[in-house]
């Protein structure tokens, strides 16, 4: 199936990204998403964007012809008690946002202080989704994850570039196939992304579906079929803030 909705998407301004806005819109376009996200690294990766980065971001539109755009960041989870590396004022103009763990900003602890930091993320009202958890190098107590994600309305992604070969996050597909059980057990969806960091990556999630598959997830739990239904879910966790 064709998803039409990516909100994994970054841009040169993230420091290894290689690509313009104008290019992953163009993209998208092309090539038939309804919903695009673009989700620079926010300051903590080394050589990304600067503390003023997200402050501007309203000055760019938010529909290009059939193209619904949304504005968002890729936080860095820094320790584990959860934090991240935007203040209230950058979030607060944030579309929404995706939280992450990144060796060069927190290193791998143990179940426990993993589980710890993702909980203290999920918990956060402005983190929307939490990004590429079956990173084997972070183990987690993840049916304690996956219930509090469904408490708090954060979404689990799945994400593609995590199974390319050579990928730091390589081996994580056990761990994904059990999360979709866990969130086929718990009736909560999830977001495929593609993490892209050039153009042409955008909207490719083919890596997923052997896993998506196996875990005979549900179409009905894969939030990337319906544009209201996933902006509607987004909206509604910040509009509770």
């Amino acid at each position: 199936m064709k998803y039409p909705i990516d909100l994994h998407t970054h841009t040169i301004a993230s420091g290894h990204a290689y690509s313009t806005f104008k290019e992953n819109i163009d993209y998208a376009k092309e090539t038939g998403l309804k919903l695009l996200g673009i989700s620079d690294h926010a300051p903590a990766m080394p050589f990304s964007t600067g503390d003023f980065y997200f402050v501007n971001i309203g000055v760019i539109p938010r529909q290009f012809g059939e193209l619904k755009l949304m504005v968002g960041a890729e936080l860095n989870i820094l320790d584990f008690e959860g934090g991240i590396d935007l203040k209230k004022y950058q979030l607060e103009r944030t579309d929404y946002t995706i939280a992450s763990l990144h060796p060069p900003c927190i290193k791998p602890g143990t179940v426990e202080e993993n589980t710890a930091a993702l909980l203290g993320a999920i918990k956060n009202p402005y983190v929307n989704i939490i990004g590429h958890p079956c990173d084997p190098r972070y183990p987690f107590d993840m049916e304690t994850i996956v219930r509090a994600a469904a408490e708090n309305d954060v979404l689990l992604e799945i994400n593609n570039s995590s199974y390319n070969k050579g990928s730091g996050r390589a081996g994580g597909e056990e761990m994904t196939v059990g999360m979709l059980r866990l969130c086929k057990k718990y009736d909560h969806p999830v977001i495929l992304g593609s993490d892209a960091h050039f153009y042409t990556h955008i909207g490719d999630f083919s890596q997923t579906f052997p896993m998506l598959e196996e875990a005979d997830m549900p179409e009905e739990l894969i939030i990337n079929t319906d544009v209201e239904k996933t902006v509607s879910f987004i909206e509604k966790k910040r509009r509770a803030i």
